[in-house]
């Protein structure tokens, strides 16, 4: 069974587009500025999704968990040493994303 994963109001949240399960928190916001397949991404330090190996360079698709949309993708293993700070972080792309909770 999947659920959905919703953290406090009191958090301000990166959400699916598509259904509104919640993604991430602000406070794990690394950069604005990456580039996704299809568009502008953001990096995370973590996020609320499990996570699916696609055994392709060493990253891992990540999907919502409440309606299935490939959100981006978690960075397994960089192979160039000034990439290595990526290895364990995450894309979202902001096409996929909106964000609530105590936005001004």
């Amino acid at each position: 069974r999947t659920f959905r994963s919703y953290l406090p109001r009191s958090h301000r949240t990166y959400s699916c587009v598509h259904c509104r399960a919640h993604l991430a928190r602000h406070e794990e916001l690394i950069s604005k500025s990456f580039q996704g397949s299809h568009g502008r991404a953001y990096l995370f330090n973590s996020v609320e999704q499990r996570l699916l190996l696609t055994g392709l360079h060493s990253v891992a698709d990540i999907l919502c968990q409440s309606c299935k949309t490939t959100l981006g993708w978690k960075y397994e293993q960089a192979f160039e040493s000034s990439q290595k700070y990526k290895e364990g972080k995450f894309i979202i792309e902001m096409s996929h994303m909106v964000k609530e909770n105590g936005w001004d």
